[in-house]
């Protein structure tokens, strides 16, 4: 268990008391409580908390709206709080993109275990995107370089080997990275 900082919007204040005491026993820090959507949405934007516990019902913007503007903004793991286990209530959870989904008198044994487990998945995703980030970044340096390349190749009639050790040898002499030496001969060869 953590020392996570969660943010708690549900329309009824007993719940949030509730949800306040159950978490706070467990080590997590309750941040801040917003009865509507709106304001939860504006205390979150704020307060930037590691976990966020929304009911679904709420008035103005529902907790559905909430939890997809939350995941689309990336700012918190979302666990969804409903009375009801319809099937539409789930499509919903499921299209606002949140990491549990609760029923509200049986939460007492749930949460924390879906509080750990909404954490960790959502950190675990971050890493990957940033990886995936990464990746693109340098496969488009990749290609960036394979056209410098090319054109050292084709303007100087010099073998593959001996174009990238130019462009590395430049890099180096000049503190740049060998994108940006890849770039400048792409440059000059359009002008």
């Amino acid at each position: 268990m953590g020392e996570a900082r969660v943010i708690i919007v549900d329309s009824d204040a007993a719940w949030r008391k509730n949800i306040k005491k159950m978490i706070g026993k467990m080590g997590y820090w309750v941040i801040g409580e917003a009865e509507d959507g709106l304001t939860g949405l504006k205390l979150l934007r704020a307060r930037q908390p590691d976990l966020a516990i929304i009911e679904a019902f709420l008035p103005g913007m529902d907790g559905y709206e909430l939890a997809r503007i939350i995941h689309e903004d990336k700012l918190a793991p979302v666990i969804l709080i409903a009375a009801s286990t319809q099937q539409n209530v789930i499509e919903k959870a499921k299209t606002a993109k949140v990491f549990s989904f609760l029923v509200k008198p049986e939460l007492e044994y749930n949460l924390i275990p879906a509080i750990e487990l909404a954490l960790t998945n959502y950190q675990e995703i971050i890493r990957l995107e940033g990886e995936i980030k990464d990746l693109k970044e340098t496969l488009e340096t990749r290609k960036v370089i394979e056209r410098a390349k090319g054109i050292l190749m084709e303007t100087m009639g010099i073998s593959e080997t001996e174009a990238f050790k130019r462009i590395q040898k430049q890099s180096m002499n000049k503190r740049i990275s060998m994108r940006a030496v890849a770039e400048a001969i792409i440059l000059a060869h359009n002008l």
